[in-house]
């Protein structure tokens, strides 16, 4: 697999990662050969660090620094809150307001019960750009079912921020195994005959942390793809 490259030079990568591949290889998936990391490393011939994380599902922007000074710049960077991250999700319904703030702190480990943990900040800006109607019943109350294309923007980066706060207003993302609703996203993957989470990291902004350059990063979902208006 040959990665898509966005942005490159002497100090960092950006990259379009495609749906379903892993950051880096883990435990959690351990039968799993394929990474953006190593994948990555291979086709530049060269050590990469990763500064944040994409759900294995998440497609779009994921950015390498090319040193460990870089990596921890960047990381202090996504830390304090300095990059401008922006997400296009499909979703389950139709959200009343056109656009809000999700205002709704989040347990550290979303793999732990909540009880507990400590309980984090967390906001999530979002903005409905489409609303659709497809004609698939998912619940037999009703003959069709609303789905809603968002953008979303969170202000900190909690795990699974994004996923976390649309399942909290009620509006989970479609594919989403953990946070969403398995009879639903059964229903959509045999409908559209594609299986994924429908979430995509769509923009990055940030000042380019050695030369002070605005670096906007995009990543366009594919031609065709349900995450475009």
């Amino acid at each position: 697999m040959t990665l898509t490259l966005i942005y490159e030079d002497e100090h960092l990568v950006a990259i379009d990662k495609p749906p379903g591949l892993l950051v880096h290889r883990t435990q959690l998936a351990a039968g799993e050969e394929l990474a953006a990391l190593q994948l990555l490393r291979d086709q530049l011939g060269r050590t990469v660090w990763p500064v944040h994380r994409l759900d294995r599902g998440t497609s779009g922007v994921l950015l390498f620094a090319l040193s460990a000074e870089v990596a921890s710049q960047l990381g202090a960077m996504f830390e304090q809150g300095q990059m401008d991250k922006r997400y296009l999700a499909l979703v389950r319904g139709w959200p009343v307001a056109d656009e809000g703030l999700i205002d709704h702190p989040l347990a550290r480990d979303p793999e732990l019960p909540s009880a507990g943990q400590t309980m984090l900040e967390a906001q999530t800006r979002y903005r409905v750009l489409q609303r659709m109607t497809w004609p698939l019943v998912t619940d037999e109350r009703f003959p069709t079912t609303r789905v809603a294309l968002l953008e979303a923007e969170p202000l900190q980066g909690r795990r699974h921020q994004i996923r976390r706060h649309l399942k909290h207003i009620a509006h989970p993302i479609l594919g989403d195994a953990t946070h969403g609703k398995g009879p639903l996203n059964r229903a959509v993957a045999a409908h559209l005959g594609v299986q994924r989470l429908w979430l995509h990291a769509q923009r990055l902004t940030l000042t380019h942390p050695v030369s002070g350059a605005f670096l906007r990063l995009e990543a366009a979902p594919d031609p065709g793809c349900l995450l475009t208006v």
